[in-house]
């Protein structure tokens, strides 16, 4: 209480003698003011060239958005959650650069109908966006403990395995890889879950066998490896990895995975090696793969020579590059990009696999970099919130958990500029997709929980009333049953 002014000071006594134990996050509040200046400028700009003079056009979706974030902020003053300010103005900045691109983009790309309501691109994101940050706060605010997580997590490893073979056996095939799953009126593709599912297997493992495995044990050759016993799940983990390839036809979550693994290895046994090794063994797989499958072959193709076949197999690898080239150092501007020719989008899945290139045609290189940047702030609060952990489970679930959302945009942004492969995962909190986004909510939503440092002590001199009081008593009842359940 030290640091607030006497203002401050009379406001938290009144709060609180009225039930309401609060902790004013400032940074974050500043963070989102600037997040809403950046996108209503954007907003005024992209309104402005359709107009073809200064207007803000239709505003309600942007509306909309701002004020959830303003409910969220609220939401976490009052609940009195001491977390991390600055992961939910950047997420939030970027699903705003989303809501823009998708606004401006073809609307009828995707329509859906949800509740006797015909949804476009715009739309449908706002809604999906919504629903992703709905998940995030619940999550951050009601999330205290992680024996939930901790204790089971060969349960999470054998639901992510289940998960796996329903899309292996019932999953229909889009865009030539077997991805989405459909139950009834819904569909999805459990394998973004199914990322934050071993980034939980994985943080309990290595955290409950770190010390054995950072202590070489087993020679094989010149190599030195740990215990065999404990080699198993990496192997298993190198198997998923190639049989999401060869079943799903899905290089860019087999990259994704592997890749969130072999960090999460480094980082509990500081043994480099054992990095090393894994990549050995994830070309050797690749290698044998390509020389065993066609559509790795296709992928590998199309990478090192996009040209060989322009109006095919490379088209849109092609036209993703001429808009990087168009778009040069500053951009065109917001709408004054070539997103389609008619009705035909200039590439084919600008909203999904393409939006980096739609994004550095409009925004620029500055505008691209940008993006980036926003998830370099992710990865440092990430990784601070894994250093300030209380324990090697924490440290590595924090870890995993940056690590998902990181690698997954270098993924996809190296696709996008053919730096790798073009792989089919998604720009996390910008391309379209309600699977996607829920997903990364979540993610952001687990990282606040695991930076939260508790609830503010009360204002000296206030005594809890009822209301309070029994609040207190229902979450000691609720730890108690957590507990339990854990």
């Amino acid at each position: 209480m030290s640091a607030l002014d006497p203002n401050e000071r009379r406001l938290t006594r009144a709060l609180y003698r009225a039930g309401i134990r609060p902790h004013f996050r400032w940074r974050e509040l500043r963070l989102l003011l600037v997040v809403a200046i950046c996108l209503t400028v954007g907003w005024v700009s992209l309104e402005s060239f359709r107009q073809g003079q200064i207007a803000i056009g239709d505003a309600a979706l942007l509306a909309v958005y701002l004020v959830a974030l303003g409910v969220i902020h609220v939401a976490f003053v009052v609940t009195g959650r001491r977390m991390d300010q600055i992961l939910f103005p950047t997420a939030g900045l970027l699903a705003g650069i989303s809501l823009l691109v998708m606004n401006r983009l073809p609307q009828n790309l995707v329509v859906q109908q949800v509740g006797g309501m015909e949804l476009p691109l715009g739309p449908l994101q706002l809604v999906w966006i919504l629903l992703g940050f709905s998940l995030l706060a619940a999550i951050a605010i009601f999330v205290r403990s992680d024996g939930w997580l901790r204790r089971y997590k060969y349960t999470w490893a054998a639901a992510g395995i289940a998960l796996l073979l329903l899309v292996f056996v019932f999953g229909s095939v889009v865009g030539g890889a077997r991805l989405t799953l459909h139950i009834g009126p819904f569909s999805g593709q459990p394998s973004e879950l199914l990322k934050v599912i071993l980034v939980v297997f994985l943080a309990g493992y290595l955290a409950e066998n770190r010390a054995l495995l950072s202590s070489g044990t087993t020679r094989v050759g010149t190599f030195t490896l740990p215990p065999l016993p404990y080699l198993l799940p990496m192997l298993a983990m190198w198997g998923i990895a190639l049989a999401i390839v060869i079943v799903q036809r899905d290089l860019g979550a087999a990259l994704l995975y592997f890749l969130v693994f072999l960090g999460l290895l480094y980082v509990a046994t500081r043994r480099a090696m054992y990095v090393l090794y894994g990549i050995i063994l994830f070309l050797v797989g690749g290698a044998l793969l390509y020389v065993l499958f066609t559509h790795v072959q296709d992928r590998i193709n199309i990478w090192i020579d996009p040209f060989a076949d322009p109006q095919g197999a490379g088209y849109q690898v092609i036209r993703a590059l001429y808009a990087f080239g168009r778009g040069g150092i500053l951009g065109t501007g917001l709408g004054a990009g070539l997103p389609s020719v008619g009705d035909v989008p200039s590439i084919p899945a600008i909203h999904t696999d393409f939006v980096f290139a739609a994004i550095a045609e409009e925004m620029g290189m500055l505008g691209a970099l940008a993006v980036l940047g926003l998830y370099l702030v992710i990865a440092e609060r990430g990784f601070r919130i894994a250093a300030a952990a209380a324990d090697d489970f924490r440290a590595l679930l924090a870890t995993g958990l940056t690590l998902v959302i990181v690698v997954q945009a270098a993924i996809i942004a190296g696709g996008n500029l053919r730096v790798l492969p073009l792989t089919g995962v998604t720009l996390p909190f910008i391309s379209y997709g309600g699977s996607s986004l829920l997903v990364n909510g979540a993610v952001i939503g687990l990282l606040l929980a695991l930076s939260d440092r508790g609830v503010e002590a009360p204002p000296p001199g206030v005594r809890p009333n009822a209301v309070v009081r029994a609040a207190q008593r229902a979450r000691a009842v609720g730890g108690r049953i957590e507990e339990a359940l854990s």
